[in-house]
């Protein structure tokens, strides 16, 4: 079959590549002038299959009111006259509640498992190399409450097969020794052999100069204007190329047996257009990218601040620390009031955790602070959008959220094996086959 896959993200290339193992022709269209230039680009850098919660749970209601009035808070829903954000608040509150979030997790889980399998697939394939560290994920506690919770998360993904380990301060120290200057701070962690880190943007890009090699046509620059229903399916999508100038003259028409949307947060207005209303909505998260001064005491182990809700990774000679999420519509500025303290935030908490060990200083102090912001797509059960929609010849793989990484490769796999006729091997709802599994506000979607 010949297929369009609408997206040049970790999403849509692992999709384009799996679909170019199965035979298929495929061409790739995406307004960037390269592969993961927008969500992929600077995450978190983990492969957390074990460090996957919903961000809905029972304590999220409370916790979001106390947080609105914090520039620096974990999860920051800002009010916009925006009925799809306060329809995707509504759906998020339905899932705080523990038997969503339990079968949520389970969800989670099983797609983040079976999306390790394929990563390590393609790695072996290709020999694609991106900064990958096999040391597990750790997460540490400053907060003798929020450490004593630990023991029961850890427990529900051991229900679902994945060996979480409770650990003490003592214990996470000898796992991960570059913390000892935050040791007083520190009460006990958890810690995840299996699970792994890497750079996002170069795994992404690097796959997709293979997939070019094999043939697969990629439409760099060029804007996607709209979806062509005819009847009630898909016929056709209209692209234009971007020029240095602005927009290109002429719209091009690219025909296909079916077309995937992999557009991240815009997956969900481009979607409507056709009648297909799924709710995704963009959180924005923020990274940063330290030189690091004292390799040798940098981390090796990726590891997760409970506190502040941010995630720090080694990759090479830098550290990529990422948190935060602002639901308040598709703003992606740096330069905002908001925005700036944002940065600051995780440059502080780097050097409070690992005091002179990156150069955290800004431009004043003569430093080169390598800030970032991309939109999180996400659901409000943090479960993403993956199979067929109700239009014919019109798939869907976006919804993601946070874990784009860590669900790319399989959600990539999946999907052209759903195209291909074939049963992807786990438990799973896919959109289009098995609403029921989603749950109940999912299935109504």
């Amino acid at each position: 079959m010949k297929i369009i896959v609408l997206g040049a993200g970790i999403i849509g290339i692992s999709t384009a590549w799996q679909l170019l193992e199965r035979g298929h022709e495929v061409t790739v269209v995406d307004r960037q002038p390269d592969a993961a230039l927008e969500t992929s680009f600077a995450n978190a850098a983990q492969i957390s299959v074990s460090y996957c919660e919903p961000w809905a749970n029972r304590d999220a209601p409370a916790k979001l009111v106390k947080w609105m009035f914090r520039n620096d808070a974990p999860l920051l829903f800002r009010p916009q006259l925006d009925w799809q954000q306060w329809r995707w608040g509504l759906q998020f509150l339905s899932q705080c509640n523990d038997t969503a979030f339990e079968r949520n997790v389970q969800q989670i889980v099983a797609l983040g498992a079976y999306s390790h399998v394929a990563l390590k697939e393609v790695v072996r394939q290709t020999g694609i190399e991106y900064n990958r560290l096999e040391c597990g994920i750790a997460h540490y506690y400053t907060d003798e409450k929020s450490f004593a919770s630990a023991g029961s998360a850890a427990a529900l993904m051991r229900k679902f097969g994945v060996d979480r380990k409770v650990v003490s301060r003592d214990e996470l120290l000898k796992i991960e020794p570059a913390f000892k200057a935050f040791a007083h701070r520190i009460v006990g962690g958890t810690y995840t052999a299996s699970d792994e880190s890497g750079d996002a943007r170069i795994f992404t890009q690097e796959l997709a100069r293979r997939c070019a090699a094999r043939g697969v046509q990629f439409l760099y620059n060029h804007d996607v204007l709209r979806l062509n229903k005819e009847g009630d399916a898909v016929q056709s999508v209209s692209v234009r190329a971007r020029s240095a100038d602005g927009p290109g003259p002429k719209e091009q028409l690219l025909r296909g047996d079916a077309v995937v949307v992999a557009c991240g947060s815009y997956t969900a207005p481009l979607l409507r257009t056709v009648g297909v209303d799924l709710p995704i909505y963009p959180g924005k998260g923020y990274s940063a990218t330290f030189k690091l001064r004292k390799p040798e005491l940098a981390p090796m182990v990726s590891t997760i601040d409970d506190e502040v809700k941010c995630a720090m990774s080694r990759l090479g000679d830098h550290l990529r620390v990422a948190g935060t999420i602002e639901v308040g519509g598709y703003n992606l500025s740096l330069d905002t009031p908001l925005a700036k303290a944002r940065c600051q935030m995780l440059a502080d908490r780097i050097e409070a955790v690992l005091p002179g060990v990156c150069d955290t200083r800004n431009e004043a102090q003569g430093g080169q602070p390598n800030f970032w912001t991309g939109l999180r797509p996400a659901t409000p059960t943090n479960i993403p959008y993956i199979g067929r929609t109700k239009v014919g010849k019109l798939w869907v793989n976006a919804g993601h959220g946070t874990l784009g990484w860590t669900h790319g490769a399989g959600s990539g796999k999946a999907v052209a094996e759903l195209i291909s006729g074939e049963q992807p091997a786990m438990q799973f709802g896919f959109y289009g086959f098995d609403a029921g599994k989603r749950g109940t506000a999912m299935a109504q979607a």
